[in-house]
C-alpha cells in the first residue's frame, strides 16, 4: 500500500515539476568564471529573465558607462533585468591584470551587477554568449561597450553601439518594452 501511495504521489506531482523546469536558451548554455573570483556562474540561472549584455574595457573612453549600467541595474533588477558585463581585450583597452579590471569595475565604479572574467567577444575563440549573439544576427562588437538586449526567451531584441549611453532615451525605451 505505501508503494502505491508513493507511485500516485509521483504521478500527480511530476507534471507540476516539469512545468516548473525552465529550459535554458542557447545564449545562456554555459558556465562562466566571475571576474577576479574563484567562483563561476551557470548562466542558465538567468533563464526567463531579460538580459543586457555588454562587452567592457577598463581603459576606454567609454569606461564611464559603467556608471550608467550600474544605474540601470539598480533601477530594473527588481523587474528581472540581468546586466552581464564581459571584459575583453579584443580592442587592446583592457587591463592585463584581472585584479586591475576588478578594481576599475568594483572600486572605481561601484559595479554590483555580474561581471565575468576577460574573454574574447569580437575575434578569435569567441565566448559562447557572443558566438550565439552572432548566430542570432547581431553584429559582433566593433568596439568596447556594445550593448545587447535579449528577451526572456533568450532571443536578441536589439543592440546599441558604444556611443549609445545606458541612460539614453533609446536604451530606456527599449528596456521598458522588454520588461
Amino acid at each position: 500500500m505505501p508503494v502505491l501511495i508513493l507511485l500516485l504521489a509521483l504521478m500527480v506531482t511530476s507534471p507540476l515539476l516539469a512545468a516548473e523546469t525552465k529550459t535554458c536558451p542557447a545564449i545562456l548554455s554555459s558556465t562562466q568564471p566571475k571576474l577576479h573570483s574563484g567562483e563561476s556562474v551557470d548562466l542558465c540561472e538567468f533563464a526567463g529573465k531579460p538580459l543586457l549584455i555588454v562587452n567592457t574595457a577598463s581603459h576606454c573612453g567609454y569606461t564611464g558607462q559603467f556608471e550608467g549600467l550600474e544605474k540601470l541595474h539598480q533601477r530594473y533588477q527588481d523587474q528581472g533585468l540581468v546586466v552581464l558585463g564581459f571584459p575583453s581585450n579584443d580592442f587592446r583597452q583592457e587591463a592585463s591584470d584581472e585584479a586591475k579590471t576588478a578594481e576599475v569595475c568594483f572600486i572605481n565604479y561601484g559595479v554590483t551587477f555580474t561581471m565575468l572574467s576577460p574573454t574574447a567577444v569580437a575575434r578569435g575563440d569567441l565566448n559562447p554568449v557572443f558566438s550565439e549573439l552572432s548566430n542570432q544576427g547581431a553584429g559582433l562588437p566593433r568596439w568596447n561597450f556594445y550593448k545587447y538586449l535579449v528577451n526572456r526567451d533568450g532571443e536578441l531584441v536589439t543592440s546599441f553601439g558604444s556611443r549609445t549611453r545606458p541612460e539614453s532615451q533609446a536604451m530606456q525605451e527599449a528596456l521598458e518594452k522588454l520588461l
